[in-house]
């Protein structure tokens, strides 16, 4: 028997909200990296039946937040440095891209959008005192918005789905962000947008690329200083549990 219309339009819905609640969960480290996931405990926890959670689990699989083993079933990836240098480098190439698409296609309302989300980081990173320059998510993250306004869905799908969240997952447990960069990023950001605007392809693609590099030599710099070892401890936790 076909489910109804409105069947299928409530299971969606539990599993975009169940989605949502398993990303967040992960990313903030409530849900420890490494750890395994038990469809039955899953399912008690949040009050659903196992159908929206498997979409769920499987859209979590494709923003490469989960893992699937054979014979060993799901759980959350680790996080490790050589992985977080590598979605830098991937990064700093489609990016790249992206900026230098941007400068093609952009609208006036989106180069608005930028700068007024520009002013509002200049007053966040005054409030903090110079402290890390960490954006929100979605629409008030400027490599998000830059993404989006390449207007080039397979760069989008790479960038947001596979990539930004595993980013963020990085950036938020970790705090990958330091004082030491703040200012020198937001400048960076400002001539960004300034070439976009000018619709100078090839220097949006150029400085684009040499901001994600100097934040990756950065995250190298911290790492070797002792963030290494943070990422040691929080693996080891999760596969002691």
């Amino acid at each position: 028997m076909e489910k109804s219309p409105e069947k299928n339009l409530v299971q969606l819905s539990l599993s975009e909200e169940i989605f949502q609640k398993l990303r967040e969960a992960i990313i903030v480290g409530e849900i420890p990296s490494g750890s395994k996931l038990s469809e039955p405990a899953l399912a008690k926890r949040y009050g659903i039946s196992r159908g929206p959670l498997r979409e769920a689990l499987s859209r979590l699989e494709a923003c490469s937040l989960i893992e699937r083993h054979p014979n060993i079933g799901a759980s959350v990836v680790e996080l490790s440095q050589q992985r977080l240098i590598e979605i830098y480098h991937i990064r700093e190439v489609l990016e790249g891209l992206a900026a230098r698409q941007a400068a093609y296609s952009i609208t006036q309302p989106e180069i608005t959008g930028l700068r007024g989300l520009l002013e509002q980081h200049k007053v966040d990173i005054r409030q903090d005192n110079g402290h890390a320059y960490f954006q929100k998510e979605g629409d008030f993250d400027f490599h998000f918005r830059i993404i989006q306004a390449s207007k080039n869905d397979h760069l989008i799908s790479l960038l947001c789905n596979d990539l930004y969240y595993l980013h963020r997952l990085y950036r938020y447990q970790f705090g990958m962000p330091s004082s030491s960069r703040s200012n020198a990023a937001f400048k960076e950001h400002e001539n960004i947008v300034d070439a976009i605007e000018n619709r100078d392809v090839e220097l949006a693609e150029i400085l684009m690329r040499r901001h994600i590099k100097a934040s990756r030599l950065n995250v190298v710099k911290q790492l070797n200083s002792g963030i290494n070892d943070k990422i040691i401890s929080y693996t080891k936790k999760a596969t002691d549990k």
